[in-house]
């Protein structure tokens, strides 16, 4: 089955023809800026222009970061707040047309290396951290996803990991990717000593440069770049519409 996955970030909104058979990119990806301010208005025009730019008529899948739950936006993390209680869904059928699934990003970035990535056929408790502009999660026990966890909110140290351990953090704070892993660990640290995951899997923008901190980590489970990169939260969101997912 070939579906359009669009991912939305932060920072760029991200979108490619996912082969959902094999987990491949079947088409050029494509990246726009996300707007400023990210309201709902402003990113459904870009999420309009992907499609249109892709000649897509069938159903989108669509990562969102925050909490949604059958289609309503319940938390907005790194886009305007506006976002809040917003049937998203909706929304966006009634701009361009088309079906939309959205769901948390994070939570489809993991059910794409679940999948096909770093966690395929793998047993018991994964957990997946998606680095980027903020820091997000996803949970998964024999593969299947317990969704709209929210780990970025973790208080560690008295800091919010959203703000203290993301690639944003790491620019704003201006430190070195050694600097950087030693808060990674403590972050990696505190989520195992509360949650026990027996691999994690860490992904998000920092993954396509994981070759710069790795080896500075000192994880305490098995710990692993996402094999997909960058590109699960893609891979993922067309996943989200060829298994009817509902969350």
């Amino acid at each position: 089955m070939e579906v359009l996955g669009i991912d939305i970030g932060g920072s760029g909104i991200k979108g490619a023809v996912v082969d959902t058979a094999h987990g491949d990119l079947i088409s050029e990806r494509i990246r726009l800026n996300t707007p400023r301010p990210s309201t709902p208005e402003r990113i459904a025009e870009t999420l309009a222009e992907l499609v249109d730019a892709f000649s897509w008529r069938r159903s989108v899948g669509c990562g969102f970061p925050g909490v949604v739950r059958s289609g309503q936006v319940l938390t907005a993390a790194n886009v305007s707040s506006e976002w809040v209680n917003i049937q998203a869904d909706e929304l966006m059928k009634k701009i361009t047309g088309r079906a939309f699934v959205f769901a948390n990003d994070a939570d489809l970035a993991g059910l794409a290396e679940a999948r096909f990535g770093a966690g395929k056929a793998h047993r018991g408790f994964v957990l997946m951290l998606t680095i980027g502009t903020g820091v997000g999660s996803a949970f998964l026990y024999d593969g299947r996803l317990i969704p709209n966890t929210e780990l970025g909110h973790l208080v560690v140290d008295g800091h919010m990991l959203d703000d203290w351990a993301s690639a944003r953090a790491r620019q704003k704070d201006q430190l070195s990717w050694k600097q950087w892993a030693k808060r990674l660990n403590r972050t990696l640290d505190a989520v195992h000593d509360f949650l026990w995951p027996e691999l994690i899997i860490l992904g998000g923008g920092v993954s396509k440069k994981h070759d710069k901190f790795f080896r500075f980590l000192e994880p305490p489970c098995r710990t692993v770049a996402a094999e997909l990169r960058n590109n699960a939260g893609i891979i993922g969101a067309a996943l989200a519409v060829s298994q009817r997912l509902r969350v």
